[in-house]
């Protein structure tokens, strides 16, 4: 009997661990994971946020840009649901692949220990494995450690206690940013505004005053923390042009003509904002990245945008749009007619003998006006040591420079302005980087310092939506009279081709301009509003004309008087309920009389 209470005893005792055990495996087989945004990082330190291909990359992420300084630590603290090892991995680039280190390393730091393996070793994007690391449950701080100060770039991590990647198809992802950060695809809040403008360059700012000074509530959503687009100090070109009927509105908005790439942005940028800020009608969503547009129909019903750092999603709705993106996104995914490249010469009679094939082709293709990325140097005053960048010389090879004028200019057909505007921001960045080491190179250069580069895309073409008038280079060569004329203009036709396409032994980088001597010309309302979408207005480089048609007004001040142009226009929309074409059939000298009045001052409402 003895006995038989021990072995019963025995027996209880086992299965008690052999259940206990089985309770914990299964804990331990439990999949746990974590995803986090590195745009979402509480603290960015010296790491930038770069939303700009946010339609190729699924979102924004953060850049390490420290002109070859490794910057501040990016750093936030993660809630593990529970203890044990973690594999982790980056979704991250090796940006200048080849026979060299990569320019953008960095490293991870979880609960104070460094992963084992160096980030930015993959060939395009894609998640790198990091390594393992044991971390006891709760708060943990996760850190990114720049080690080059080369643009190294970080778009998520991904924790997970068991060894298994996320793969990196487009779906895949969106499926799993959506199930790990709990953000939904639909929006959390819907706002609704008279009028939605988008893109807050020159153009969506005048546009915004306009239709406010009319009485409009609006909605002016952009995608950075700075208004102005290309004249913002993220950028730093002049405004060129003049102000047409709009100089009251542009003056409160453009820049004085300090040289590209100059600090000076930094007043003008202070003066637009007190502006902008000064009406109480004009609602300003910085750092909103518009996504989507819904239809009905041919009518937009309202745009999605995305904070570009938390994620959190905004639903704005609206009788009326602008699209002042300069891309054409918002009549991009409303559907709206659109092209992209040069018409063969015979479509509008654009030709001109001097330049011949430079000027306009006898076969469409999709060379358009490029990109630019602007930098500064300057004169310190101590030795500046600055690191080799062989990833940068095949671009360079020999050619060294102090600075970045207009004319570095990225054009060529292999790269389209959208579908490939990161490669085209990194090939210029090489060609700076490797430029300025070829000039630090030279006897007397010792202290030359960068002083800044911008990291934007500073773009010239791309989309140009289709409206009821297709604006080409007769209009302006002839100087058309147009009875709905709203902007007008005095300088040359300038339009640009690759240095290289006339010397092959120039780098691919730099353009040259064509300028065609122009009278005074004009723009007519119809080709600020989508043929096909009714209630869609564009203002800025997206405005309706050919590849030629837009060489002449596609400058800020310009653009601005379009915007400030379709403003006008929106306010008579609501006020007879009609859309903007039917403005033009029905109650065109009603508008032309606010446009031509426009410069007489109007108190806010």
């Amino acid at each position: 009997m003895l006995k038989y209470n021990v072995l019963i005893r025995i027996v209880k005792f086992v299965l008690h661990w052999t259940g206990l055990l089985t309770v914990l495996l299964g804990v331990s087989g439990c999949h746990q994971e974590l995803l986090v945004e590195s745009e979402s990082f509480d603290h960015r330190g010296g790491w930038v946020v770069d939303p700009q291909f946010v339609e190729q990359m699924g979102s924004p992420y953060l850049m390490a840009h420290g002109m070859g300084i490794p910057v501040e630590n990016a750093s936030t603290t993660l809630d593990f649901p529970s203890g044990g090892t973690y594999h982790v991995w980056a979704r991250t680039t090796d940006w200048a692949p080849g026979p060299w280190d990569p320019p953008g390393q960095f490293n991870i730091v979880v609960g104070g220990d460094t992963l084992e393996k160096t980030m930015g070793h993959y060939k395009g994007w894609g998640w790198n494995y990091a390594g393992k690391v044991s971390v006891g449950g709760g708060p943990t701080l996760v850190e990114l450690v720049d080690l080059t100060g080369f643009n190294g770039r970080c778009d998520a991590l991904y924790f997970s206690n068991k060894y298994r990647a996320p793969t990196n198809q487009q779906e895949y992802l969106k499926d799993m940013r959506m199930r790990l950060t709990g953000q939904g695809d639909a929006p959390q809040q819907v706002l609704e505004y008279d009028l939605v403008v988008v893109g807050g360059g020159i153009a969506g700012c005048a546009a915004s005053i306009a239709a406010a000074e009319q009485g409009l509530k609006v909605a002016l959503i952009h995608d950075r923390p700075v208004l102005g687009g290309n004249a913002s100090t993220e950028i730093r070109v002049h405004t060129l042009g003049i102000y047409g009927r709009f100089e009251r509105i542009l003056k409160m908005l453009d820049t004085e003509h300090y040289p590209n790439g100059s600090p000076l942005a930094l007043a003008d940028e202070k003066k637009r904002h007190m502006h902008m800020e000064s009406y109480q009608n004009i609602h300003l969503f910085l750092n909103y990245r518009a996504y989507d547009a819904s239809t009905q129909g041919q009518v937009i019903s309202a745009v999605d945008a995305r904070q570009t750092s938390s994620g959190q999603r905004i639903r704005f709705t609206a009788p009326y749009f602008i699209d002042c993106t300069g891309d054409g996104w918002i009549g991009y995914w409303a559907g709206a007619e659109f092209v992209y490249g040069r018409e063969p010469a015979s479509e509008y009679g654009e030709t001109w003998e001097e330049y011949g094939e430079l000027w306009s082709p006898e076969k469409e293709d999709k060379l358009v006006l490029g990109a630019s990325v602007l930098w500064r140097t300057y004169t310190s005053d101590s030795v500046y040591e600055f690191p080799e960048v062989p990833w940068a010389m095949p671009v360079v090879d020999d050619f060294a420079a102090i600075q970045g004028t207009w004319n570095w200019e990225m054009i060529s057909d292999r790269w389209h302005q959208i579908d490939h505007g990161e490669q085209i921001r990194d090939h210029l960045l090489k060609a700076i980087y490797g430029s300025f080491f070829n000039e630090k190179k030279k006897p007397g250069n010792d202290s030359l310092k960068l002083e800044w580069v911008s990291y934007l895309l500073g773009k010239r073409e791309s989309r140009r939506l289709v409206g009821d008038y297709v604006y080409t280079f007769n209009d302006m060569r002839e100087s058309r009279r147009f009875p709905d004329a709203v902007v007008e203009e005095i300088r040359e036709v300038d339009v640009h081709y690759p240095q290289n396409k006339l010397d092959e032994s120039k780098p691919d980088f730099l353009s040259e301009a064509m300028y065609f001597p122009a009278d005074r010309y004009y723009i007519p309302y119809r080709s600020l509003y989508s043929r096909n979408i009714s209630n869609l207005f564009m203002a800025g480089r997206c405005f309706s004309c050919s590849h030629i048609g837009l060489g002449g007004p596609r400058v800020m001040r310009t653009t601005g008087q379009m915007g400030a142009a379709v403003g006008y226009a929106a306010s008579l929309c609501s006020s007879y309920q009609c859309t903007p074409r039917k403005i033009y059939e029905e109650h065109l000298e009603e508008y032309m009389m606010l446009v031509q009045n426009s410069d007489k001052v109007r108190p806010q409402p």
